[in-house]
């Protein structure tokens, strides 16, 4: 029969053949389990980690951090209904998250995460926002042993930060390996303190490098399917060698639980960060002065460009390493003291990694050629000021370009007044009140100079024109299609 098609068509064929066996006596007897069992030279072919567990767990930590938040009562909470002294009053303000005379009332919270130590004399790596301002760090090694620690320093950009326990004997350490040289699929060994639950151990594979999840500008994970969960964070990740190539940091979650996705800081990026913070208590890293962005294939074809690649100039900073090394607006970084730059990240990491006072070759790609310029390398500043568009008087009377943009004469420049909703320009994120600084890199005074640039595109077969547009405290550059009739 071949009702239920093939599948249907193969069971039936199947249980013919089982009939026939047992018809012919071959399933007469009890099968013989015994050779189904595993014989025990595979089983000790199996891979066990209890060696280098073994090995490693000594040095990884709890950490637990004391902070006092101040906890007010909702608005609209009226006074309690008691005498003054009464036994209800005094109860009854006690439950109260203000104190007396509307004071916030503080309560005492507990940040919980891991770490591990990489000296024998006691410095232990975290992350940032474990610590946070440590006013109160204390370290749990795995035997239990509670031990006071200082905050020797910490960095919010790369979310590192390293502690220091007092010890009269030698501690067991680990050390950072070369996570440069680990492959997608290798194994890797997380260990840590989820939910306070204290030492434990997860296993599982490296699943991707290079992840950028928007937590910094300097983002470069190690991605693991290990489990790690809350409480994970500032422990280490081993490869089977048991070297450090990870701080654990990250987990992607719908739930707040595992699903598999963990993030870990590279050992190249972190042990570059923890000796700055062990030597200077803080990291220096070096400024080019710069506001860059991605370049998309669009704005590859308006440039000249044959790929996209390299990072595209959208703003420099006034008295910076850039502007006196002679770096423009509308410039595309494609080479740093020797490299070659493929993307915004890789020029955000090489001129971090340069040291201040330093000079370094910036080659870019400006008008259809390259140009190589030097540049002194800066101190990156604790604070940065930018210089935002003032949208106070009002707009004069206003033009349509054909780029579904409808542009306004303003003391500030030209500015987008509206966009057509099924315009590219839409598409792509231009919005009213951003205001129109160059077009094809060419500086525009007035909606005229906007017209003029789209119809030089055009006359010159480009397949989109380049926009830099400046909103709010910052300034992008949009490639936007050029429509053919």
């Amino acid at each position: 029969m071949t009702i239920g098609g093939k599948n249907g068509l193969v069971s039936m064929t199947f249980g013919a053949v089982a009939l026939a066996f047992v018809a012919s006596g071959a399933l007469a007897q009890p099968l013989d389990t015994r050779s189904a069992a595993p014989a025990a030279s595979a089983l000790e072919r199996l891979p066990s980690f209890a060696d280098l567990v073994e090995k490693v767990s000594p040095a990884v930590v709890s950490i637990r951090v004391a902070e006092e938040r101040a906890v007010r009562a909702p608005a609209g909470v009226p006074d309690l209904p008691f005498p003054p002294g009464s036994p209800f009053e005094r109860f009854f303000r006690d439950l109260q998250p203000q104190g007396p005379g509307g004071a916030p009332r503080g309560r005492q919270a507990m940040a919980l995460g891991s770490g591990f130590i990489i000296s024998a004399d006691g410095y232990v790596v975290t992350n940032n926002h474990v610590v946070g301002d440590g006013k109160d760090i204390t370290v749990v090694r795995d035997d239990g042993t509670e031990m006071p620690a200082k905050l020797i320093g910490r960095d919010p950009k790369t979310d590192l930060a390293l502690v220091k326990i007092e010890s009269k004997t030698d501690l067991p350490y680990v050390a950072f390996g070369d996570s440069d040289t680990v492959r997608v699929g290798d194994w890797v060994l997380a260990v840590g303190n989820p939910f306070g639950l204290g030492g434990t151990v997860t296993t599982g594979i490296v699943s991707a490098r290079g992840r950028e999840i928007g937590a910094g500008p300097y983002d470069d994970f190690i991605q693991i399917d290990a489990s790690i969960n809350r409480g994970n964070s500032g422990g280490p990740t081993f490869d089977v060698r048991g070297n450090v190539i990870g701080v654990n940091t990250a987990i992607y979650s719908p739930t707040g639980g595992s699903v598999g996705i963990g993030f870990a800081i590279p050992a190249s990026i972190a042990s570059r960060v923890i000796e700055q913070l062990k030597d200077e208590g803080r990291v220096t890293r070096g400024w080019l002065g710069v506001t860059i962005q991605q370049v998309d294939p669009d704005m590859a074809a308006s440039l000249g460009l044959d790929k996209p690649k390299g990072a595209l100039v959208a703003q420099v900073a006034d008295e910076s390493p850039a502007k006196k090394a002679g770096i423009q607006t509308g410039d595309v970084i494609l080479n740093v003291d020797g490299k070659e730059m493929e993307d915004v990240r890789a020029v955000s990491r090489t001129v971090a990694e340069l040291q201040p006072d330093t000079r370094a070759r910036i080659i870019v790609w400006r008008d259809g050629r390259q140009r190589t310029l030097t540049a002194n390398i800066g101190i990156f500043p604790d604070t940065l000021e930018v210089a935002a568009a003032s949208a106070e008087e009002a707009p004069a009377a206003g033009t349509t370009t054909s780029l579904g943009l409808a542009l306004t004469q303003t003391p500030d420049g030209v500015v987008v007044q509206s966009v057509d909703p099924s315009s590219d320009a839409a598409e792509k994120g231009v919005r009213p009140g951003d205001i129109i600084v160059k077009v094809s890199g060419k500086d525009v005074k007035k909606p005229a100079d906007v017209v003029a640039g789209v119809e030089a595109a055009s006359k010159a077969d480009k397949s989109s024109v380049l926009l830099l547009l400046r909103s709010e405290e910052q300034q992008r550059f949009v490639a936007l299609s050029l429509s053919k009739s």
